[in-house]
């Protein structure tokens, strides 16, 4: 349905990495960028897809995304009825014949269908835009998950400084500001980007916090 907003995740087959060099991570960066539009296929590539002018006619806007070495998140909101299972759809299909061409494989890369959770209840709004933008915390201190992070203000500093999420783009830095629409994120979530970056230093500082174990969220597990 128009205006719903989804949180989306998939990760390699067996756990697989699927992303092993910057170059696979940014061919991953220009799918999602260049499939996302009604005619129903991939712009025409160029040498470097940042210079390509954005689509005008996007299915879905991307509010929020991370990538890992074995998978991905995004956070998306629809603009045409079917767009999120379309653009799901097409990404995978589309990174996966470029990964298994490169890689001289074949077969599944991507371990099933890709999940989805709309984000329809409060505790969605409250936690999934930040669980989306923590989980490169995996790679600097596991305890994020627990509430026993170690050192939060370098938990920080290692999200605005890694290069494959959103949160980059939304501490201010320029990094992929084409792939994500701020607007819609800060007005569906009534938030701005002030109040977005002291939220996240205070629930990465919450003793409390368990929100990650819950299943609903973490929905691809260890």
């Amino acid at each position: 349905m128009v205006g719903n907003i989804a949180h989306i995740c998939n990760r390699g087959v067996n756990k697989q990495i699927i992303f092993s060099n910057e170059k696979e991570y940014l061919r991953f960066l220009e799918t999602i960028y260049k499939s996302n539009n009604k005619n129903g296929g991939v712009r025409t590539r160029v040498k470097n897809f940042l210079d390509d002018p954005p689509p005008q006619d996007r299915i879905v806007e991307i509010l929020k995304w991370s990538l890992l070495p074995n998978h991905y998140h995004l956070l998306v909101y629809e603009k045409v009825e079917g767009g999120i299972v379309e653009f799901t759809k097409r990404i995978g299909n589309s990174y996966t014949k470029y990964f298994n061409i490169k890689n001289d494989r074949s077969g599944y890369l991507f371990q099933n269908t890709a999940k989805m959770i709309r984000i329809e209840r409060e505790p969605h709004f409250n936690y999934i835009p930040f669980y989306v933008e923590l989980n490169p915390l995996d790679l600097f201190d596991e305890g994020w998950r627990t509430g026993r992070i170690k050192n939060p203000s370098g938990a920080i500093k290692f999200l605005t400084d890694y290069p494959w999420s959103s949160y980059t783009d939304y501490s201010g830095k320029n990094n992929f500001p084409m792939l994500i629409n701020k607007e819609i994120f800060f007005g569906e979530f009534e938030t701005n980007q002030k109040r977005y970056e002291k939220e996240t230093l205070a629930l990465i500082k919450d003793k409390n916090a368990s929100t990650w174990q819950v299943d609903a969220f973490d929905v691809l597990g260890k």
